[in-house]
């Protein structure tokens, strides 16, 4: 890994985090000026830069949620589906190797992988969660994606960090009246971004469920942000039914199976079970957050229950 030039650099959230943990790496690093669906700029922009590897972090979710999508369709199908296949098919002719990285919620449980069951989907299982159009032109991608031999495809959940950024799966639902409380594999960005980094400079390829391994629930993640950053915070549940009554798109739910990552990790890389890299990331986010002034009684009143 000598050079790396990363889409989703400028303005994104993990590609910015994956633009800082190059530079830390001291690997010359490169942000992607060319719009991804532009292919001809594209074009140029990868043949002149000349990269060892490619992060591709550019996409389109949604504000404030991924229900923008849905009175979005061109827009999200032009960078989301255009966009990432020009990244993946210009990388695959000029023989680079490309990280895309994708979403797991393209999974719902099932007959074959009940809620609970500790049976998780494997890297081979088809999509079923068609449920809102962000999920379904993701579920597009993957299978188009693995045709690529030089593609190292991602499936990121549910992304937590150690502070309370917009993009922040915490973030969103603390600010929520009522979430549902359902376990689901989720992604702390913190260690699984460096693993990503060493991935990609192993040449691994082809896809990956790119979560902790194990699940944890909606209630057991405001439980651990109610012990360390919020003692007053309070918050009620609903059921899927009643959350769709209030949502355009349908919310996927689901255990991504880590066998696959964990054995083919570069074993210097260290990635905990989901409930103890909650409760480690939610310690660094207590200390980042009185850094910041915000704790102990200072939080932002959009995070501060009436």
């Amino acid at each position: 890994m000598t050079k790396v030039l990363i889409y989703g650099g400028k303005t994104g959230w993990i590609g910015g985090l994956m633009a800082d943990l190059v530079k830390e790496k001291g690997i010359d690093l490169v942000l992607g000026e060319a719009r991804i669906e532009n292919r001809e700029a594209l074009e140029k922009e990868i043949s002149t830069v000349s990269p060892s590897h490619v992060l591709m972090a550019a996409g389109i979710t949604g504000r404030p949620n991924i229900d923008w999508c849905e009175d979005h369709k061109p827009d999200t199908i032009r960078t989301n589906v255009i966009g990432t296949l020009n990244v993946a098919d210009i990388c695959n002719s000029h023989n680079i190797h490309c990280t895309v990285y994708a979403t797991g919620c393209i999974f719902k449980y099932d007959d074959a992988h009940p809620l609970g069951s500790g049976v998780g989907f494997l890297e081979e299982a088809e999509p079923n969660f068609a449920e809102s159009f962000y999920s379904e032109t993701k579920g597009y991608m993957e299978q188009m994606l693995k045709c690529y031999d030089t593609c190292l495809i991602l499936r990121v959940r549910m992304p937590i960090s150690d502070d309370l950024f917009h993009r922040n799966f915490v973030t969103k639902i603390v600010k929520y009246e009522r979430v549902v409380n359902i376990p689901n594999s989720m992604t702390v960005l913190t260690e699984m971004l460096p693993a990503s980094l060493a991935m990609a400079k192993k040449g691994l390829t082809g896809v990956y469920n790119f979560t902790n391994p194990g699940v944890i629930s909606h209630n057991e993640v405001l439980d651990l942000y109610t012990k360390y950053i919020d003692p007053t915070y309070t918050y009620k549940n609903f059921t899927v039914d009643e959350q769709a009554k209030v949502i355009k798109a349908g919310r996927s739910n689901n255990e991504l199976d880590t066998t696959k990552l964990i054995k083919d990790m570069p074993e210097d890389v260290v990635i905990n079970d989901i409930k103890t890299a909650c409760d480690l990331c939610f310690q660094r986010m207590k200390v980042n957050l009185t850094k910041m002034g915000w704790l102990p009684n200072n939080l932002p009143k959009e995070f501060v229950r009436a």
